[in-house]
């Protein structure tokens, strides 16, 4: 049966920030369809998570093109469920950088990867364009004008409206800028960094860097895969993503420390009347000059209340204090951390 959006969705449950100096606008809550999107084909929650993101005013879909498992299944999944939807008040993003396939031209930023891997993704999904489609990660073994060269073609073939990059070095979003400007490439007009309370390298000068460029920043992993939430304010639980091999969570990362630390974070969350989670992304959209904050989810009643989140977004100096000497009692690696 079609979907049929709530006429309400626009009502002001969700908000809406510039991308940069650009004209388009980011709800400040995009869903993620990396965990939980993959399979053979989509599943009801699969469709209960999209449909219910986008009553709740969620225009944005994050994806790329090995998200799954399997490579590719998150894309074919999400690319059936979105076309209940109206394609002009939604935004479809995809990536290539990573994996994908084997031999040589199978990763990385060639131009040969690029562009063959963004026709694989239109394909996958069943669309003529992406709205915003991403250099997932930063190849030292090519040159940025062969990488930004190929993000310019997809948009002068009408394939990518915007496009940006992910996971680059504060020095490396210059260079790639500068490339950009000197050779009369498709702006960059968005940077996709990990940041989180528990990962704060991009305040070490990326976030300014991109404020001055004039470009938005939609930040992935605001819940540090899940540590971030109340999963683990009792103890690490035998279902949990922490338990599975290859997991993204390290487990030092789920130390008594760092446990003990986010039970006093709750805490404070719960005297602010938030959830820890809520909480978190709060404290990432605390500064206007990141756009969107990128969730993923396993259901659609997660989406519903971390969205309550953008509510939230103010900081007393004297919380800030408070949850920075929290903070500093988390035993993470130097490279995630950079102080205010």
């Amino acid at each position: 049966m079609k979907n049929s959006p709530n006429p309400s969705r626009y009502d002001g449950r969700m908000t809406y920030r510039k991308c940069g100096r650009w004209g388009l606008k980011l709800p400040a809550i995009t869903l993620g369809c990396w965990h939980n999107f993959g399979g053979e084909s989509p599943t009801v929650s699969q469709k209960d998570m999209i449909y219910s993101a986008f009553d709740q005013g969620i225009t944005h879909f994050d994806l790329a093109n090995n998200y799954g498992p399997p490579y590719g299944s998150a894309e074919i999944n999400v690319g059936k469920i979105l076309k209940d939807l109206p394609r002009d008040e939604i935004l479809i993003t995809s990536k290539a950088g990573y994996d994908m396939w084997p031999g040589p031209y199978g990763e990385w930023g060639s131009r040969k990867y690029m562009l063959a891997s963004l026709e694989q993704s239109l394909k996958r999904m069943k669309v003529d364009y992406f709205d915003l489609f991403y250099s997932h990660r930063f190849d030292p073994d090519t040159p940025l004008e062969e990488t930004m060269g190929a993000l310019n073609s997809a948009v002068q073939h009408g394939k990518a409206l915007y496009v940006g990059i992910s996971s680059y070095s504060n020095q490396s979003t210059r260079d790639a800028f500068s490339v950009v400007k000197e050779n009369g490439f498709a702006p960059l007009v968005i940077h996709q960094p990990n940041y989180s309370m528990l990962n704060r390298w991009i305040e070490d000068g990326l976030t300014d860097t991109c404020s001055e460029l004039g470009m938005g920043m939609i930040a992935f992993c605001p819940l540090f895969q899940g540590l971030l939430t109340d999963k683990y304010l009792k103890g690490i639980p035998p279902d949990s993503r922490a338990t599975v091999e290859n997991s993204p969570l390290r487990k030092n990362e789920l130390s008594e420390q760092n446990l003990k630390m986010i039970k006093e974070l709750n805490e404070h969350a719960q005297q602010r009347g938030q959830t820890l989670a809520q909480m978190a992304l709060s404290w990432v959209l605390r500064d206007n000059r990141i756009t969107s904050a990128l969730i993923g989810a396993s259901s659609a009643a997660q989406i519903i209340e971390n969205i309550k989140s953008i509510k939230k977004t103010d900081f007393t100096a004297d919380e800030l204090q408070k949850l920075g000497r929290i903070l500093a009692k988390a035993n993470l690696p130097k490279s995630l951390w950079a102080t205010e």
